[in-house]
């Protein structure tokens, strides 16, 4: 499958494909991946027209960046858009044994340390391009400061201005899976765009009371990723061990994305295709990010990006009550 994906356009003049590739499985999130699929799903993805393509060290202590620097090398820089993320040194682990803690099929021999501070920053920076092999990246997240506002906003945010003042990154923002914070930091820490884990879906509009009123001011873009709320939106009715937000699904949550299948296949529309559709609809969004396993994911994910949406059916879950108006305005 080959198609020209369209692109946003950001305030610093970078280009977005309206559907971007995430890393995290590059890092062996969950099992082990071969080096091998992981060129195949990148060379899907281009394939398939994406050209925005995410990652971060703390993706398999590093090891999703240096697959992904990797698989990129083979295409025109010019021609893609890479983002990482700062606030997690990857350092020697001695003595460490056994698998990562956090998630991902790799050994324990590294450590995540936590630093949002200029220096760390910087280093981060530095040893990202290292691992990418690259001499510039595009976008620069700090990831999940959650804890540590008075240090990234202090620390992170200035030595990554300087960066995009010297041209080693384009755009800079912040990773999390809030929306309060990502506002405060276009409000005050003069982010360029944001990525927001699951926090504006077809069950969580939020986002609508801070995030997108603080982008539309700043001009600055939105991207959006885990739109199907880690699997509960992503399959055309929730499957009994649904998931969200990693754990089991609440029985209300599970009520109401059965409430939402009603509707969309009242119109015809599976599920999943409106959860990917939705997020799209806002125009401060710029791109909205998806993870594959198998290069079959790619052509699977472009055919719902594809897929038309009648506008009726989100006349129709506003009605319902099931979706804040103020997502079409």
């Amino acid at each position: 499958m080959s198609i020209t994906v369209p692109r946003r356009t950001t305030r610093t003049g970078l280009e977005l494909t309206e559907l971007g590739l995430g890393g995290a499985q590059f890092g062996n999130l969950y099992r082990a991946m071969p080096d091998a699929t992981v060129d195949e799903i990148v060379d899907a993805a281009w394939a398939a027209g994406i050209r925005f393509f995410d990652t971060a060290p703390h993706y398999g202590l590093g090891l999703s960046e240096e697959r992904l620097g990797a698989a990129l090398r083979r295409y025109p820089r010019d021609e893609y858009v890479v983002s990482t993320k700062v606030g997690r040194l990857i350092r020697p682990n001695p003595g460490g044994i056994g698998e990562d803690t956090e998630g991902f099929a790799v050994p324990a021999t590294k450590r995540r340390a936590l630093d949002y501070s200029a220096a760390g920053t910087l280093t981060s920076i530095e040893e990202s391009l290292e691992r990418l092999g690259l001499d510039r990246i595009d976008i620069a997240f700090i990831h999940d400061p959650d804890e540590h506002w008075d240090e990234a906003i202090a620390g992170a945010v200035p030595a990554l201005q300087r960066l995009r003042a010297e041209g080693t990154i384009t755009s800079f923002g912040a990773g999390m899976n809030q929306s309060a914070m990502l506002a405060r930091f276009i409000a005050e820490g003069d982010a360029d765009l944001v990525m927001v884990a699951g926090r504006f879906t077809l069950l969580e509009q939020g986002s609508l009371s801070d995030l997108f009123p603080a982008a539309r001011a700043a001009d600055a873009s939105v991207v959006v990723a885990g739109v199907y709320n880690s699997g509960l939106l992503a399959t055309p009715r929730p499957a009994p061990d649904a998931q969200y937000n990693y754990a089991d699904a609440p029985a209300e949550l599970v009520a109401r994305t059965n409430a939402l299948a009603d509707v969309c296949e009242r119109h015809g529309v599976s599920l999943p295709d409106a959860a990917l559709a939705f997020a799209l609809r806002q125009p401060s969004v710029a791109s909205v990010v998806v993870g594959a396993s198998r290069p079959a994911h790619i052509p699977d994910t472009v055919a719902r990006y594809e897929r038309v949406v009648p506008d009726a059916l989100w006349q129709d879950l506003v009605s319902s009550g099931l979706v804040d108006e103020r997502a079409f305005n």
